[in-house]
């Protein structure tokens, strides 16, 4: 899209160069200095094919050509005193170069954006007043149109390059999505089918095998998390928070979702889901080794709530403030902490024997705070 700019750029200046050469071969004789005119004509013409080549090479646009384009223009300008008579120049005739000029202008904001085209236009608007030694109402009107072309031509250029940054994320993104879903085919139909092998079979054989069984399992979900697509916010900054839950599931992991999105804030959302994550991980740390987990996820309007269960071997009263007293911050932070910065309100229930449910519920609208309790209190 900038390479179309520079080429406005140069299809602007050829059309006010022949506009100019059509003004000077009609009135050069009209001129103090009919050559001069035509002298004039002739550097217009061989600077405009001088810049023309020079802006279409990204090599050889540099800032020194467009300041040598604006000094150009300002010269011929001036120029105009020194060819015309006084009295046409008084009557309001036109400068050698008229509109041409604005072509300098235009190839500043197209370089530097809105302010290089102000300043652009500056230079030009001052060689104006000089040339003129008055301000009539042609001349203003003029200025007024050079300023309005570097400003708009500039605004224009950075609204150009933040499309083409956003395309090109784009792009680059749908790129890596597609990679990402080949791999994740042939990740399916190789790995995962032999993990998923394994882990039936061993569970058929027991003893040894079991174990080994369970060990593929669990490495047969990881990966299958490891290449699923990362959740999307939608357009309004929210996320289906079953979007991260359900690469939760696993061998011994039953997460349970409703039928219908359930939309949390994207930080909020994802807090949620870390803390269930931690949750989780506690049964694998503590529960024992055959303890099965079941998440269930509820949407109850103004509140979303999960729940996470398992079957272990649980704990007593008190275990939790004692680790907390011994610096074992793990569930205040990473669970309780998580979901009071939120706002919501989070529960622990266990038993010796009769397992543990973690009941994390979080406000609709909930959203981080700034200072956070560690110490889920």
């Amino acid at each position: 899209m900038v390479e179309q700019m520079w080429r406005a750029v140069g299809v602007f200046r050829l059309v006010t160069l022949a506009y100019a050469a059509v003004l000077i071969l009609r009135d050069h004789q009209r001129y103090a200095h009919p050559l001069g005119g035509l002298m004039t004509l002739a550097v217009m013409a061989a600077w405009s094919a001088l810049v023309t080549v020079a802006y279409a090479r990204r090599s050889t646009r540099r800032p020194w050509i467009v300041g040598a384009d604006v000094a150009v223009a300002t010269a011929l300008i001036l120029a105009t005193r020194l060819v015309d008579t006084a009295a046409r120049i008084d009557h309001g005739a036109a400068t050698l170069p008229v509109c041409w000029a604005a072509a300098s202008v235009l190839a500043c904001a197209v370089a530097g954006g809105p302010w290089a085209g102000v300043a652009g236009a500056a230079v030009v608007s001052a060689a104006d007043l000089l040339e003129r030694q008055a301000l009539p109402r042609n001349t203003f009107n003029g200025i007024v149109l050079l300023f309005i072309a570097g400003t708009v031509g500039g605004h224009v250029v950075r609204l150009v390059l933040r499309a083409e940054a956003a395309l090109d994320r784009a792009a680059r993104r749908e790129a890596a999505t597609a990679e990402r879903r080949r791999i994740a085919r042939d990740i399916h139909d190789s790995v995962l089918q032999v993990l998923a092998l394994v882990s039936v079979r061993g569970r058929e054989l027991g003893g040894e095998a079991a174990e080994l069984g369970r060990l593929a399992g669990e490495q047969e979900t990881a990966l299958r998390s490891l290449i699923a697509l990362p959740p999307s916010p939608a357009p309004d900054g929210r996320l289906d928070v079953r979007t991260l839950l359900e690469p939760l599931a696993g061998d011994r992991i039953t997460v349970s979702c409703p039928a219908h999105e359930v939309l949390l804030p994207d930080p909020a959302a994802r807090a949620l889901a870390a803390a269930t994550g931690e949750a989780l991980d506690n049964v694998r740390r503590h529960a024992g080794p055959d303890a099965r987990a079941w998440v269930l996820l509820d949407d109850e309007g103004e509140v979303v709530a999960v729940s996470v269960r398992d079957d272990g071997v649980g704990f007593e009263a008190g275990r939790l403030v004692r680790a907390a007293e011994a610096g074992r911050l793990g569930v205040a932070q990473s669970i309780v902490g998580r979901i009071r910065e939120l706002g919501g309100e989070a529960s622990l229930t266990s038993a010796p024997g009769r397992g543990t449910e973690v009941e994390l519920r979080v406000p609709r609208t909930a959203s981080p705070r700034e200072e956070v309790d560690h110490r889920g209190r």
